[in-house]
Order: C-alpha cells, then structure tokens, then sequence
C-alpha cells in the first residue's frame, strides 16, 4: 500500500516526508508500547501510535519503518519531527482513533505484520 493511500484512508496530515508518500509499505503495528514494535518483524512497516516522543522516531528508525502515525489528535514536538525527517521516516496526523485506524488499514489490505519469537 502507498503511503499516500493511508494519508487518504486516514485524512491524515503530512508532518514530513511528503515526497516520501509514493513510497509502499507491506504490513503496520499499532502499539503505545515500544517494547512491543521492536518485537515486530520489519518489513517495510508503518507504526501506527499514540506516543509522540523521541523514543518513537528511535524505536521505528531502528526497524527500518517507512512511515509514523500519530493516532488520536497528537502531534509531536518539532524535534521529534525533525528526527523523523533526517531518517527519511514519513510522519502523519490523524484524528482516528487506533484500533479504527488499524481497523481501516486492514481492511483496505494492509495486513499485520508476524512478531519475533521471544
């Protein structure tokens, strides 16, 4: 699924990486937990979250994830979204909830990604 797909799907804002929105990715995870999206298998991934720290950008930079997107109304501070943009992470906003907004990406044919044995 493209990146500009999910802008659409999800009325999402462009934070950064607008020239990135043709880019595809193959599954999501949608966690608050980091501990639990650095247990997911990457494969060019969007993580769908609630928390808008440094440690996101971090956690998803390490995953080698495409895209960040921040659920609930949130919007993360500009370092955090200067951070996503120097790794060439995607960052969007929307008013969507979590669970509907995973719920809308699944059904559109974004699919789950597996978990790492632990």
């Amino acid at each position: 699924m493209k990146i500009s797909t999910i802008v659409d799907l999800l009325d999402a804002q462009v934070l950064c990486g607008g020239d990135h929105l043709e880019n595809e990715v193959h599954s999501a995870c949608g966690s608050d937990m980091m501990s639990d999206v650095l247990a997911f298998v990457k494969d060019q991934a969007v993580l769908l979250t609630g928390l808008i720290n440094l440690q996101v950008v971090r956690t998803a930079e390490m995953m080698d994830m495409r895209c960040i997107v921040f659920v609930r109304g949130k919007k993360p501070a500009e370092e955090v979204i200067a951070a996503a943009d120097d790794a060439g992470i995607v960052v969007l906003a929307t008013t969507e909830r979590m669970y509907p907004a995973c719920g809308k990406l699944y059904a559109t044919g974004l699919v789950g990604g597996s978990v790492s044995a632990v």
